[in-house]
């Protein structure tokens, strides 16, 4: 009877340790990023381990590398791209990933040295672009929204000048190399800045252009992504919730000096 009972108790035990192992195992985590910086992510898991959640954050060197180690079950969500970027990569590899949740804009940004507002452009004005086709689009799609010019219906994103169908200030385009896009600021009348080399020159979206990006620029948003059958996963879903908190966004502010803009919009704004 004794050893009955020992190995019955032996057995509950192991029962227990395993659904503790069980309980632990789902409440762990990998999510891929892009580049060196953890910075963000970091404050978000030191909150979800208070939740009970361990993330471990994955980096990657490039912006394949981490939807391919998602699509191969390698991590368990990532969050670096945008929207737009998101859906042609899912649709040229044929991916069964989903976004779970959106978080940031990093904000294009419209920048001139000689006028304070975008209703100061004047008739003939010269506006700098890149010339590359996708951040020519980006940049186009600033100018609509700031209602300096209109794009043909449907406009792809995919840019080029002869998309546009209205030019009330018959304004003039100079395309050039991403890159060059702060040095000319004193040869022209504004220029479209990527936010990325508008910090590296010194400028801040917030407090320097005379007009950027907000949370109506849809495609360019940042979410987190996870594979389609993870979609309602309890686990993750709740970390996507801490991500979102107010105080996340107030760290996000303080942190990126408004470089990058917390944006917490329904999946529904995303086409989702």
């Amino acid at each position: 009877m004794k050893k009955i009972g020992l190995f019955i108790l032996l057995t509950l035990l192991m029962i227990v340790i395993s659904a503790c192992s069980s309980s632990n195992a789902a409440s762990q985590v990998k999510i891929g990023i892009s580049g060196s910086d953890t910075t963000i992510w970091d404050y978000v898991a030191e909150k979800a381990e208070a939740e009970g959640i361990e993330v471990e954050i994955v980096r990657f060197s490039d912006y394949v590398q981490p939807n391919l180690a998602l699509a191969e079950g390698e991590i368990d969500a990532n969050a670096f791209q945008t929207v737009s970027y998101f859906d042609a990569f899912i649709e040229e590899h044929n991916l069964d990933l989903v976004p779970i949740a959106t978080t940031v804009i990093a904000p294009m940004g419209l920048y001139s040295e000689k006028h304070d507002s975008v209703d100061d452009i004047p008739d003939g004005g010269t506006i700098a672009l890149a010339n590359e086709a996708t951040n020519m689009g980006r940049g186009l799609l600033l100018l609509q929204d700031a209602g300096l010019i209109e794009l043909e219906e449907g406009f792809d994103g995919n840019g080029s000048v002869d998309k546009i169908v209205e030019n009330p200030k018959n304004l003039e385009f100079e395309l050039i190399v991403a890159g060059q896009t702060p040095r000319v600021l004193p040869d022209v009348d504004a220029s479209i800045i990527n936010n990325g080399i508008a910090v590296d020159a010194g400028f801040s979206p917030l407090d320097d252009a005379i007009f950027h990006e907000d949370e109506t620029a849809t495609p360019y948003i940042n979410i987190i992504a996870t594979q389609e059958k993870d979609k309602d996963d309890e686990t993750l879903n709740q970390l996507a919730e801490i991500y979102q908190s107010d105080d996340v966004a107030e760290f996000i502010f303080e942190e990126r000096d408004g470089n990058s803009i917390p944006t917490f919009v329904p999946l529904s704004e995303i086409g989702y």
